[in-house]
C-alpha cells in the first residue's frame, strides 16, 4: 500500500463523514426553496446529530444484543461503501479487494441488520417497516446490479476504480446503454434512499412510512448513528452515480494536480445532484406502496435493456 493511496483513502473517508450530512442539508434547503417555505440551515443535520449523541439511549427491556449492535453495523457498512466508491481519486487501496458486487453486498448486509433489529422489539410498526424494506431491497438490488454490470462490460472489470478510469477516458457521447442505465439508477436510488415517490423521509404517518418505521424504537446515540448512516447511503449512491455517469473531475493515480481539483468538482456535482433530487421530490407525488413493485420492475427492465443494448449493439 503506497502512501499516496492511503492518503487518498483517508481523504475519501473524511469527505464522506463530513459531506454526507451536508448533502442531506442541501437537499432539504433546495426542497424548501422549491416549495416556497423557509429553508432550514445547511448545518441542521450536524445540529441534529450533536443533539442525539448527547442524549441518553432508551432501550426496551426485551431487546436482544442485535438491537444494540445493528446501528454500529449499519453505520460501518455505509462508511465502508463510501470508501469503495471513487469519490476523489481512483487510487484507492480497497479497490482491488472490493468491487461492484461487494458494494451491493454491503448495502444488503446493512438492510438485513436494520430489518432484524426493527423486528427484534416485536412492535407492529417495526415489523411492517422491515417487511417493506426487504421487499424494496429484493426488487432494487437486481436492478442496481444490472446498472453496475452495464458499466463493468464497458471497462471489462467489476472494479469501480477501473470502471471510472475507463469511462473518464472515453470520448463524450450519449451512449444508449448508459442512458437506459442512468434512468434505472435514478429510480433505484430514489427507492433505496426512501425518497419520493417511493417514500417520504419527512413523514411520520404510520401507514406509509418505511425508513422511519425501522428506526422508530431507537433514540440517543443509536438513532444518531442510523441517521448518519442514512446520510452516508445517500452520499454513496450520489457518488456512485456521479462516478459512473459523470466521471470527469475524479483524479487518477499519482495525478496530484487533478486531486486538488477533485474536491471542488465533487462539490459542484453534488450540489447539482442535490438540487435535481429536490426538484424530483417537489414535482412528484408519493405513490402507493402497492405500486412500488411496478416502479422497481421498470427500473430492472431498463437495466436489462441497457445490458442488452451494449451486448448487441456495442453502444
Amino acid at each position: 500500500m503506497n502512501v499516496e493511496g492511503l492518503l487518498a483513502q483517508i481523504t475519501a473517508l473524511l469527505v464522506a463523514l463530513a459531506g454526507a450530512p451536508l448533502v442531506m442539508g442541501w437537499v432539504n434547503m433546495c426542497r424548501a426553496w422549491l416549495q416556497n417555505r423557509a429553508a432550514p440551515p445547511l448545518l441542521q443535520p450536524f445540529r441534529l446529530l450533536h443533539k442525539l449523541f448527547w442524549k441518553e439511549s432508551v432501550i426496551a427491556h426485551d431487546a436482544s444484543p442485535l438491537f444494540r449492535v445493528a446501528p454500529y453495523v449499519v453505520f460501518g457498512c455505509m462508511l465502508l461503501a463510501c470508501m469503495i466508491i471513487p469519490t476523489l481519486s481512483t487510487n484507492l487501496p480497497l479497490a482491488p479487494a472490493a468491487d461492484a458486487i461487494a458494494l451491493v453486498g454491503l448495502f444488503g448486509l446493512a438492510r438485513l441488520f436494520i430489518s432484524l433489529a426493527a423486528m427484534d422489539i416485536g412492535t407492529s410498526f417495526g415489523t411492517m417497516g422491515a417487511r417493506r424494506e426487504m421487499l424494496i431491497g429484493f426488487l432494487a438490488e437486481p436492478a442496481f446490479l444490472m446498472v453496475l454490470f452495464t458499466a463493468s462490460l464497458i471497462s471489462s472489470s467489476t472494479s469501480l476504480a477501473t470502471t471510472v478510469a475507463t469511462l473518464a477516458h472515453r470520448e463524450f457521447a450519449i451512449q444508449p446503454s448508459l442512458a437506459f442505465a442512468g434512468i434505472a439508477f435514478t429510480m433505484v436510488s430514489l427507492a433505496e434512499n426512501a425518497r419520493v415517490p417511493v417514500d417520504n423521509p419527512a413523514t411520520h404517518l404510520e401507514l406509509t412510512m418505511i425508513h422511519e418505521a425501522l428506526i422508530l424504537e431507537y433514540s440517543g446515540r443509536h438513532l444518531a448513528l442510523l441517521e448518519w448512516a442514512a446520510a452516508l447511503k445517500l452520499f454513496a449512491y450520489s457518488c456512485a452515480g456521479l462516478a459512473i455517469f459523470f466521471p470527469w473531475g475524479i483524479a487518477e493515480a499519482r495525478d496530484h494536480v487533478a486531486l486538488l481539483w477533485a474536491l471542488p468538482a465533487l462539490a459542484v456535482k453534488l450540489a447539482a445532484g442535490g438540487f435535481a433530487l429536490a426538484l424530483i421530490e417537489t414535482i412528484l407525488a408519493k405513490m402507493r406502496i402497492f405500486r412500488v413493485p411496478e416502479f422497481l420492475a421498470t427500473a430492472f427492465l431498463l437495466g436489462v435493456l441497457a445490458l442488452l443494448v451494449h451486448l448487441l449493439l456495442g453502444a
